[in-house]
């Protein structure tokens, strides 16, 4: 990681991104390491940064007005170097703009910036996306940061509470990544989400239009992580078990249903973005610690 740049917090919070991907490489809160420890052999990445789809796609290529392009998986932002933008302290933004190469996967001209902020206790993370071409820009964006699980060292069963009740049923990841019509019973009871490794045994669970815009991922020792998200409708959560992680991912968009074969600008998910605009979404990461009672 010669390439990292650190950020720093004055109570002590720091955080390291890395510009290949603008990933997220470490984030250490109240003394916490929060980010998982990288294990090639089990997952070489940390937070990848998605666009401009998320999810699989089918056969790994979209379609665009009659023409097909290999864009796969969470599309190509997490393997593209990002140029700095702007850097402080506490403060980072990242830049990515449309080349040869991305215009031979996504046939659009863009701008795709990626900002990390260091509060207190807290990362805030967002994204922006802006459509510099000429027509409109079809696009889905997430994050995909994978948490220490457990979390700072308990040994207690894990949770995640949402902040309103939602559905318990999620869809079936099928073949090739493709989102069946079929779904799949989760343990949701109303808020609350008990968390055990052998739930990810066949996939990701996928949260789709969530009523909530934050959550809380809780250790059971009284320290917690909550997720504050802006205008991310979506969340999935994944993990290989027995991997020590779990991520938290807020999307805009979601992969291809299984009986999509149309365009992407027709794909369900999918932001339309005209030319000239700009969008933001963001997501507050903030760890908690209660004291201990006595």
């Amino acid at each position: 990681m010669t390439d990292a740049i650190q950020l720093t917090h004055l109570c002590g919070d720091s955080a390291v991104i890395l510009p290949f991907g603008a990933e997220l490489a470490a984030w250490r809160a109240r003394g916490v390491d929060m980010i998982w420890a990288k294990d090639p052999e089990i997952w070489d990445q940390t937070a990848p940064v998605l666009f401009p789809v998320v999810g699989w796609t089918r056969d790994g290529r979209v379609r665009v007005d009659g023409r097909t392009y290999p864009l796969a998986l969470h599309g190509f932002a997490w393997r593209k170097r990002f140029d700095v933008a702007e850097r402080r302290d506490d403060y980072l933004r990242l830049a990515l703009v449309d080349d040869d190469e991305t215009r031979a996967l996504y046939p659009f001209a863009f701008r795709f910036e990626v900002e990390f902020r260091l509060h207190a206790g807290a990362l805030e993370n967002s994204l922006i996306v802006a459509n510099i071409d000429s027509r409109p820009l079809p696009y889905a964006c997430g994050l995909h940061p994978a948490f220490r699980w457990p979390l700072a060292g308990s040994n207690a069963p894990h949770a995640i509470i949402f902040e309103k009740e939602e559905h318990a049923d999620v869809p079936v990841i099928g073949p090739g990544g493709l989102f069946s019509k079929p779904i799949r019973k989760t343990p949701l009871d109303g808020r609350r989400l008990p968390l055990e490794p052998q739930m990810f045994a066949r996939d990701a669970l996928c949260f789709l239009d969530l009523a909530s815009h934050s959550l809380v991922f809780d250790n059971g020792e009284g320290a917690s992580l909550s997720v504050t998200m802006e205008d991310f409708p979506h969340v999935g959560f994944w993990t290989l078990p027995p991997a020590p992680y779990l991520c938290i991912e807020p999307w805009t968009g979601y992969g291809d249903p299984e009986d999509f074969c149309g365009d992407l600008y027709e794909k369900p998910s999918m932001r339309l973005l005209a030319p000239g605009e700009r969008a933001r979404h963001g997501a507050i990461f903030a760890f908690e610690r209660k004291a201990p009672v006595g």
